[in-house]
């Protein structure tokens, strides 16, 4: 056969001049492919697959039309002031409503100069202000939570054009303690001297409830536990041994006993440690302090678990550096173990978010509590088949929005910390 016609055969030019590539069939890409690789990727999946969509059609559907059918929301929407603040009085909601802007513009503020784990927590309490500004709870209400979210909005934009010394925004964050406090009372009573300034009627302890008692003992409860809970894992592995051992001592003797125990402590034996003459606090702040003292102790053993994560080398280094032992834990150990346990701590603190809930044993009406009462109202008491199941279910949907807000925040701040990558 000639030269020329063997390189004119087929053989020859697939050889040196390949087909094109062809595309993967369907079945193996996009939506076909994801169920075949992940849903029907054997018999028994297959099976499986379809008892849980069969399943979840008729746990779905049910739940659906028991909710937008059977359902009976009447009392959850007649109460939604009880619900929201208690017996706190109506004419007075714009204390607790400028608590809130303030506290908005520090966050928007905050999150510009520093970034970081309040970014994360601003975007949660921008998606909450959003979420009850659209919901039709009210129209006072609604104007509140827009006027909150714009503020944050804003200032955060003003934080990112404008240069806001960190001195001074540390300052307003601690003024702001008692600032709230200030605003949700009505004023300052000095009982000792006689007299006191008040810019509005004075507020009992005992008219807070609902939805704002909830979210300010978990609010005080995180603000003060965790500096608590801090210094007792930094006192835990301390070589002094008095330290060393009170912390132990009391880190194992509150984690050894439930809150509920804690609760009933600080409400008989807490005006006892104060001193003589000093008046009795109220039951609000006796519970502030019992979840406060309670959640330190858990807070302590992940922080401590932090810390163990934490590398000999880098402490060496330190020391090798010539750091103190201040700026050695404040440099270098205490940023690498907060951020190894940023998911315990945040679990610690949805789990003390949803503890509050205890706080009805001991006489307190927290939205737990306010649910109780409305079920007992004699306006419902004879509805058809009652509302309780009605009402259980709305406190849990609030319980899950604000968990899931802290959730999601903590979420963006692993992702942006790179925690469990390398």
């Amino acid at each position: 056969m000639a030269r020329s016609q063997i390189k004119a055969s087929p053989v020859w030019v697939n050889r040196h001049h390949p087909s094109p590539a062809q595309k993967p069939p369907t079945t193996e890409t996009g939506v076909l492919g994801w169920l075949r690789s992940n849903l029907f990727s054997s018999i028994f999946n297959s099976i499986l697959t379809l008892v849980s969509a069969v399943v979840l059609y008729w746990v779905v559907t049910n739940f659906l039309r028991w909710v937008f059918f059977d359902a009976f929301w009447d009392p959850v929407w007649v109460n939604r002031k009880l619900l929201a603040v208690g017996t706190y009085p109506a004419d007075q909601l714009w204390q607790p409503a400028l608590l809130l802007a303030i506290v908005c513009v520090l966050f928007g503020l905050s999150s510009a100069l520093w970034g970081g784990i309040i970014r994360s927590v601003s975007m949660g309490v921008a998606a909450l202000l959003l979420l009850f500004a659209v919901l039709p709870v009210g129209i006072q209400a609604q104007i509140y939570m827009g006027i909150s979210l714009a503020l944050l909005i804003a200032s955060y934009v003003i934080g990112l054009r404008a240069v806001v010394p960190t001195r001074w925004l540390v300052g307003a964050w601690l003024l702001s303690i008692p600032l709230a406090l200030i605003l949700l009372k009505g004023g300052v009573e000095v009982r000792s001297l006689g007299y006191g300034f008040f810019f509005a009627q004075p507020v009992q302890a005992n008219a807070y409830g609902g939805l704002l008692l909830t979210v300010l003992l978990t609010v005080v409860g995180i603000t003060f536990s965790f500096p608590l809970g801090l210094a007792l894992a930094l006192g835990r592995r301390s070589s002094l041994p008095v330290v060393k051992y009170f912390c132990i001592a009391y880190i194992e003797l509150i984690r050894g006993v439930p809150l509920i125990s804690i609760l009933f402590m600080a409400m008989i034996v807490l005006p006892l440690f104060l001193p003589l003459g000093m008046p009795s606090p109220t039951n609000v702040t006796r519970a502030m302090v019992g979840i406060t003292l309670f959640s330190a102790a858990y807070l302590a053993e992940n922080v401590r678990g932090g810390l163990q994560s934490v590398p000999k080398g880098q402490y060496e280094a330190a020391d090798a550096l010539g750091l103190s032992t201040f700026n050695k834990y404040r440099l270098i150990v205490l940023p690498q173990a907060l951020r190894a346990v940023i998911p315990a701590i945040v679990g610690q603190f949805i789990a003390l978010f949803k503890d509050t809930s205890l706080v009805a044993l001991v006489g307190l009406v927290d939205l737990l509590g306010i649910a109780r009462s409305i079920i007992q109202q004699p306006a419902w008491v004879n509805t058809p088949g009652g509302i309780t199941t009605e009402m259980y279910v709305a406190i849990a949907i609030i319980f899950f929005v604000f968990s899931y807000g802290m959730s999601w925040a903590s979420r963006q701040l692993e992702s942006r910390l790179g925690v469990g990558t390398r």
